[in-house]
């Protein structure tokens, strides 16, 4: 880190609450449960605590009630402490029957799970069953945990699948918690058209509770020319630019090309255009101290998005590098939290890159899903067949730069390419990163006012998850969502194919994984019921999270390759048919609505 440290997080990160109910009888039935459930309720916090990080890095914190919960009243008083504590989502525990509307949280905010025992000395998954009941017909989802194996009284284990239930609730639980009073920052307005630019403010505050906070791109000139940025962090990071960013090629024709001069300008103004787009998002308290109070507050945001073309690109040098570094999980201050843009201002790309980096904790990646190549078009083009992943066809997820840099595919884990939370991430790594990675003048045909595109080829074999937001009129917001794997192919065959579009932008070949049916029933299919132009993709098969999460905002997930047995949702969407979950899924986020509506 330099010698100033950037607040990335304004407000106070949310808890996770634990409600240990218990049965209400007293004369021997709750004497003789009382240290069982608090021991359970303690053993919970201790496994969220243990396996989960914030995006900072730091453990999840837990808070338990003062005491067991056996009716109204300790209900009430945990409901109290829970709001002084910023709790952003609970988990109810059990191992016998309760009361189950005098002990149930009723926070309609709040997303909420209840982990009843699989045990026979005490009938948990009873009160399970009645809770549950309780909040489908108070219209509260709740999403149920029940071991698959009996367990012995007494036995203080969380066996595998139960923790498998309690990390996914929490994770997803946690990401709504995090986005609600955050801001997406839309910096400039719609981008040539592209709808998801269209920013629906609506959209944010109903189903995120988010507020979209707008700046016009002048903003930025302003700040340029009036020095509203930090003069000494700027000198360090325009070094540490020049030093790490490594020049490719210039793809411009002779008569297009630039002089020296004026690409110096450019990246003096992409690096003062980075640290501005980070002072909008979180504030810098360096420009207190410069007379600027007001800017130094920020926007609160935890997304945002840079119009960029064309009203700004035509003039000034485009938003690839804010984009590019801001999204990446390093700069001149070292090791640190992505600061999540998304390119084109395009707000429902942007939101799956949110809510997969919440999940995770990692960078993601902003690309166009640009071309479908069928392995005949690759064979008929380079002369070369393609097998293996490749065998069904790639997808090229390409866009103008802006990419982050992790997306290289240059960090690892148990052997294989990868994209890590940033603490778990070596200067090997990072340098690794910036080495994979040039930087190419733009193309003065699509940015007439300059800049620096960058470019890398992300390594194959990592599994990753494709994910995009749509609105649909009449019908609200959906979900679609692909995992696959990277694909790397011979560097002739890549080169032919890259040479066709741009080659001076980063390039991920994505093969998704085929199930024979419906949108996956071939990698054509996938390209052509994609809903927009751009897509998202994180490291890892998450798109089961990605599920979870999608519920408790009442999205409906429409296209997706998950494993009916990994899809967890509340277990009122049950009622909805469980038959053809994707139908129920649908109903049942309709009948619910979104959250803050």
């Amino acid at each position: 880190m330099s010698k100033k440290t950037m607040k990335t997080w304004i407000t106070t990160l949310p808890k996770v609450g634990i409600r240990p109910t218990i049965d209400g009888r007293y004369g021997g039935v709750r004497e003789s449960l009382e240290d069982q459930v608090m021991m359970m309720a303690q053993a919970a916090a201790e496994h969220i605590s243990s396996n989960l990080k914030y995006p900072n890095g730091e453990p999840v914190e837990c808070v338990i009630a003062d005491s067991c919960i056996g009716g109204v009243v300790e209900a009430a008083a945990c409901s109290e402490k829970f709001d002084r504590e910023n709790i952003g989502l609970s988990l109810t525990v059990t191992p016998c029957w309760c009361y189950g509307s005098e002990t149930m949280d009723m926070d309609p905010l709040r997303p909420k799970a209840v982990w009843g025992v699989n045990g026979t000395e005490r009938p948990g998954a009873v009160y399970l069953a009645a809770v549950l009941a309780g909040h489908t017909q108070k219209g509260l989802p709740a999403f149920g945990i029940y071991g698959r194996d009996v367990q012995d009284a007494g036995d203080p284990s969380i066996p595998p699948d139960v923790s498998e239930k309690i990390l996914r609730f929490i994770r997803a639980g946690l990401a709504v918690a995090m986005m609600k009073g955050k801001s997406y920052l839309s910096m400039g307005g719609c981008s040539m058209g592209i709808a998801g630019s269209i920013v629906d403010q609506d959209f944010f505050e109903e189903y995120l509770g988010m507020r979209v906070e707008a700046i016009d791109l002048t903003e930025f000139t302003r700040r340029i020319r009036d020095g509203i940025f930090d003069p000494e962090e700027y000198e360090l990071a325009l070094a540490w630019t020049k030093e790490n960013c490594t020049e490719g090629n210039d793809p411009n024709k002779p008569e297009k090309v630039r002089c020296r001069k004026q690409l110096d300008d450019e990246w003096e103004t992409s690096v003062k255009m980075a640290m501005i787009t980070r002072d909008l998002m979180y504030g810098n308290e360096q420009l207190t101290e410069l007379g600027f109070k007001e800017e130094a507050r920020g926007h609160n945001a935890i997304l945002s998005g840079f119009q960029g073309q064309r009203h700004w690109t035509d003039t000034f040098a485009n938003g690839d590098f804010l984009e590019a570094i801001s999204n990446s999980s390093f700069d001149w201050n070292g090791l640190r939290m992505p600061r999540l843009v998304a390119t084109e201002n395009d707000s429902l790309n942007g939101l799956p890159m949110l809510f997969a980096y919440l999940l995770t904790n990692t960078a993601q990646v902003f690309a166009d899903v640009r071309t479908y190549w069928s392995p005949e078009a690759i064979e008929r083009v380079t002369g070369s067949p393609v097998d293996g992943v490749a065998a069904g066809g790639l997808i090229h997820l390409i866009n103008s730069g802006s990419a982050a840099l992790d997306g290289c595919g240059e960090q690892s884990k148990d052997g294989n390419p990868s994209m890590k939370p940033f603490w778990e991430i070596s200067e090997q790594e990072k340098t690794r990163c910036l080495e994979a990675t040039t930087w190419h003048p733009s193309i003065t045909e699509y940015f007439p006012g300059g800049g620096w595109s960058s470019k890398f080829v992300t390594q194959g074999n990592m599994p990753i998850t494709m994910s995009r937001i749509n609105l649909v009129k009449g019908l609200g917001p959906v979900m679609q969502i692909a995992e696959g794997w990277t694909v790397e192919l011979p560097d002739d065959v890549h080169k032919i194919l890259d040479d066709r579009t741009n080659n001076t932008w980063p390039t991920t070949w994505f093969s998704p994984r085929l199930t024979g049916q419906g949108a996956f029933t071939d990698v054509y299919t996938v390209m052509a019921k994609w809903g927009a132009n751009h897509g998202a993709f994180s490291c890892g098969h998450i798109g089961k999270d990605l599920i979870t999460l999608a519920s408790m905002l009442r999205i409906p997930v429409f296209m997706h390759n998950v494993e009916e047995s990994n899809i967890y949702r509340p277990s009122a969407w049950n009622s909805f048919g469980s038959e053809g979950l994707e139908g129920a899924d649908f109903r049942a986020c309709q009948a619910y609505g979104p959250i803050y509506g």
